[in-house]
């Protein structure tokens, strides 16, 4: 049985550790950037796979689909938290998009990031700040999912679980929602997924191995250049068109 006030725990505590509060929108993409020693690639993993989480002795890696939307991956990463500091001593986990059926080591990790993301005090008091009627609108549930950064699915998922909506109304929630955030005044990019020219690229531990070769002069140009290749980072090797301009820093 799932303990949701355990894995509300684990979530604000892990908040603390990256120097968060406990009821604030986090921005999760800088935060796994802080994690000594993790590499993360962002990969087109098809309409099945949400992400994985590689942890052992040698390696810590997180993967992304960047072919999903930004609100949805906001949800992977925070899942794979759950898999990287919570989970099994060591493996490999490939998670599944659909929230349901899943095993109850996946249903924790999802709920896990529900909180992470959403925690239970701070959705709860935006919902009765939003709320006006005692019924939640579809518009009311875009401003929830705005504010906290949390993919349209994700959001509803929540609410049912909080008993906020029924399960029941789940497709009067479900049909016309890019549209009208954009009625609303929202930005759209919580429902895009990554630019296509951007979908496959590495970050963190690995480029930051990558680099200290270099400084140290271990390796050839060369390899390095193929080290960063390997990593999708052709940005790297031959440069960004949008810097032939110069850099501009306000």
């Amino acid at each position: 049985m799932i303990d949701k006030l355990d894995l509300n725990t684990k979530a604000r505590e892990l908040r603390e550790v990256f120097g968060e509060d406990a009821n604030s929108p986090v921005d999760i993409f800088a935060l796994a950037n802080q994690i000594e020693g993790l590499s993360i690639v962002y990969y087109p993993l098809g309409d099945r796979i949400s992400g994985m989480c590689v942890r052992d002795d040698s390696v810590k890696l997180i993967a992304v689909n960047s072919t999903m939307s930004y609100g949805r991956q906001r949800f992977s990463l925070a899942h794979e938290f759950y898999h990287l500091y919570f989970g099994d001593l060591s493996g490999f986990h490939v998670c599944a998009k659909k929230f349901d059926p899943k095993s109850e080591a996946e249903k924790m990790a999802d709920q896990f990031a529900s909180y992470f993301i959403a925690p239970y005090k701070s959705l709860r008091a935006m919902v009765k700040k939003i709320c006006k009627n005692g019924t939640l609108s579809l518009s009311d549930v875009i401003a929830l999912e705005q504010y906290f950064g949390m993919s349209h699915q994700a959001m509803l998922w929540r609410l049912i679980l909080e008993g906020y909506l029924n399960r029941n109304d789940w497709d009067d929630y479900a049909a016309g929602v890019v549209l009208a955030a954009r009625s609303l005044g929202y930005d759209d990019k919580l429902y895009r997924p990554t630019e296509a020219s951007l979908q496959k690229r590495t970050y963190g531990y690995y480029l930051k191995q990558v680099e200290e070769l270099r400084q140290k002069d271990l390796v050839s140009a060369g390899k390095l250049d193929e080290l960063l290749l390997d990593a999708f980072r052709e940005d790297i090797v031959f440069g960004d068109d949008s810097e032939t301009g110069g850099e501009a820093f306000d």
